[in-house]
């Protein structure tokens, strides 16, 4: 019997408007905290909140995006907001100063929440039920390959030529990423949904995705250590030149290991894909904080690669799978809200850590993190079989 097929025209549109949108958001991530230290001459706290007020405008509209796309229709959302992440991203070139820079990291994370809910919506309604899995696995590789692209991109742009040379390129980028969502699927809809006008909780949250999303906010969390400060960490260690491979090495590592993942996700349970994906980002984290050359630098790149591809389209497709089929665009909100939320709060408070304690501290805090988590994903799972064997028994 043939499987039913993931890479359609509109999933295979979905999954390279999603490489421009993340191209864009990881360049910025990694070159925008070294602009605003060494050409704008602001503070280390400061550059860090250009990462944490992006990510505070997303968590502010995600809880809403479900219903948005719902009474909006998923498409038309991801085109409008395509197009205005798209004027925001050529606005960089134009505003110099920093306070300009606050305003525009706003207002492009308004709309960087609903492009990825909207996407990320339509690529689970265009998936086979039966291989959710291994699909979002694959739509995750689009994320994985922006980041590494967009770190790469950025950072070769800046060293060779200048900011406004980056500015340039990743406004062309996103023009192009833009056009290939031409051909994105509508998506589908509860009628119920469309008929019920009254704002409830019901429309900002999935409550059955909420267990599984607030553990990935926790591993947002100890990543923002990573995405946040891995630039400036580098810088003081004095091998910048190294970060770029460190991101091609994180995934790369990603990339080879998704298909095999998924799969294994699909046909024997998530279990067997979470559990080491915690094991390796925690050694990951470790070799990091420890590491005092490039050879190390890298290593740590691949292990905390293997565990974050592991986890986060695993943690992902669970909260998709707890919620029906036509609330996919609220579990994927809801997700993402709780996972911006856990980065937005990363960013902050691992900066704070840098000031007082410097930056290897960072990753010493994230492991301790990730470690606690991963003892309650432990202990959960126990639990959650224990029952499903009573249950069994009566």
């Amino acid at each position: 019997m043939l499987k039913e097929p993931i890479w359609t025209k509109p999933f295979i549109s979905l999954f390279f408007t999603n490489i421009a949108v993340f191209i864009v958001f990881y360049g910025l991530v990694a070159t925008l905290p070294l602009y605003a230290i060494g050409e704008l001459g602001r503070t280390d706290e400061e550059a860090g909140l250009l990462m944490t007020i992006f990510l505070l405008s997303a968590i502010i509209v995600r809880p809403f995006t479900g219903k948005i796309l719902d009474l909006a229709g998923k498409r038309k959302m991801l085109w409008l907001s395509l197009f205005l992440y798209l004027i925001c991203t050529i606005l960089y070139y134009f505003i110099p100063s920093y306070h300009g820079l606050l305003i525009l990291r706003f207002v492009q994370g308004i709309w960087f929440s609903i492009v990825t809910t909207a996407s990320g919506a339509l690529a689970a309604d265009t998936i086979p039920v039966k291989r959710r899995g291994t699909g979002l696995g694959y739509y995750a590789m689009s994320t994985n390959t922006a980041v590494v692209l967009g770190p790469i991109i950025a950072l070769y742009l800046i060293q060779t030529y200048s900011f406004h040379a980056l500015f340039i390129v990743l406004s062309v980028l996103m023009m192009i990423g833009s056009a290939s969502a031409v051909i994105a699927p509508k998506g589908t809809v509860s009628k119920v949904q469309l008929e019920r006008k009254r704002l409830t909780i019901h429309d900002l949250f999935e409550k059955n995705a909420l267990p599984i999303a607030s553990l990935g906010s926790l591993l947002a969390f100890s990543y923002a250590s990573v995405l946040s400060y891995l630039s400036i960490y580098a810088q003081q260690k004095g091998i910048l030149e190294f970060a770029s491979s460190f991101f091609f090495v994180f995934a790369a590592v990603m990339l080879l290991t998704r298909p095999f993942t998924g799969k294994v996700f699909d046909e024997k349970g998530p279990k067997y894909i979470i559990t080491p994906g915690f094991v390796f980002f925690i050694i990951g984290l470790i070799v990091l904080a420890f590491s005092k050359s490039a050879f190390t630098f890298l290593i740590a790149g691949g292990f905390i690669g293997l565990g974050y591809g592991a986890l986060v389209p695993s943690f992902q497709t669970l909260a998709i799978q707890s919620a029906k089929q036509e609330r996919s665009g609220y579990a994927t909100a809801t997700f993402f809200t709780l996972f911006d939320t856990g980065l937005a709060a990363g960013s902050y408070v691992l900066g704070l850590v840098a000031i007082y304690f410097g930056y290897q501290s960072i990753y010493f805090v994230s492991c301790g993190v990730l470690t606690v988590v991963f003892l309650f994903y432990l202990l959960t799972s126990k639990r959650q079989k224990g029952k499903a064997i009573m249950h069994e028994g009566n």
